[in-house]
């Protein structure tokens, strides 16, 4: 069992890194969802609230929650799109897991009556 967590067990407040553990042999599919993510409009500096869910298959390695949740509240005051966000965090979790596979989907709630979601794959070679 990994007991080298940056985060959790620990008081912190801001991302470090990703935490990660060894992922159980018969655990196939990971899901993680929160409706508490928000950035701000990159033009207006508006705040947009998201509903994010982050679906990963992995390979070697889960993602500790504790770790995501800090890293999702780093883009609290950031400026970006919606579309670039959600590329951005498949990219991230992709990097730093080495899944078979990463979706994630990123539902802006609505703004002006118009809602968007923005889906954003990885995917190794092969699977």
């Amino acid at each position: 069992m990994n007991t080298d967590f940056k985060t959790l067990g620990q008081t912190v407040r801001s991302f470090e890194g990703f935490d990660t553990f060894p992922a159980p042999a018969t655990v196939t599919r990971v899901v993680l969802q929160s409706d508490e993510f928000t950035s701000v409009c990159p033009i207006t500096s508006q705040p947009d609230w998201y509903e994010i869910k982050i679906d990963y298959r992995p390979d070697k390695l889960c993602l500790e929650s504790k770790s995501l949740k800090l890293y999702l509240q780093k883009f609290r005051n950031e400026g970006i799109f919606g579309e670039s966000l959600s590329a951005l965090i498949a990219d991230e979790i992709f990097q730093a897991l080495e899944p078979h596979e990463v979706i994630v989907i990123l539902h802006q709630k609505p703004r002006g009556g118009i809602s968007i979601t923005s889906t954003a794959e990885r995917k190794k070679d092969g699977s």
